[in-house]
């Protein structure tokens, strides 16, 4: 089970990067489509940014659900953390290492997707493998994950005027 584990993790590592790359671009490939912010980036702000995380790990383990939902009891509650840390990992590098450092570089921005993406991925292994007890029950895990998707939704129309929804390149927020 756990090498099943390892290299379903090592997949939805490809998945999550494959179409999180996509992700970035698709709004400007739909001609700036409705439909396509409310999954894609419609900017390069860090909030855009953390929706290229979510959407593909939550949709990775909607397939990853078939294979493991039965066999880890606690599944839906892994998922949550992991995606929850690729979340937070994301501002968390990005502010730490521009502040500190007065710049920001799309390499090293690149790297904290993926960086985070894998963090994530690799947190839900070893919690899947180590049995990890979740006080949340599976309808809580799910909700919880319907809760952040709606507010990907709400705050990339509805964006407070904060450094986490502020495009860096035109200074405009969200849609």
């Amino acid at each position: 089970m756990e090498k099943t584990v390892i290299r379903w993790k090592l997949a939805g590592f490809f998945f999550v990067s494959i179409l999180g790359t996509l992700l970035h671009f698709l709004f400007d490939w739909t001609g700036e489509s409705l439909p396509a912010a409310f999954i894609s980036a419609v900017n390069e702000s860090i909030w855009e940014h953390m929706k290229l995380l979510f959407y593909p790990m939550v949709l990775f383990a909607a397939i990853e659900a078939k294979r493991f939902s039965k066999l880890i009891p606690a599944f839906w509650c892994i998922k949550l953390s992991g995606i929850l840390l690729g979340l937070i990992l994301i501002p968390l590098i990005y502010y730490t290492y521009t502040g500190a450092l007065g710049i920001s570089a799309d390499w090293f921005n690149i790297t904290i997707f993926f960086f985070s993406a894998g963090a994530g991925l690799f947190l839900e292994a070893k919690w899947a493998e180590k049995g990890f007890p979740c006080a949340l029950g599976k309808n809580t895990a799910i909700f919880l994950l319907c809760l952040i998707a709606a507010l990907f939704t709400l705050l990339t129309f509805f964006p407070p005027h904060i450094p986490l929804f502020r495009d860096p390149a035109t200074g405009s927020y969200g849609y």
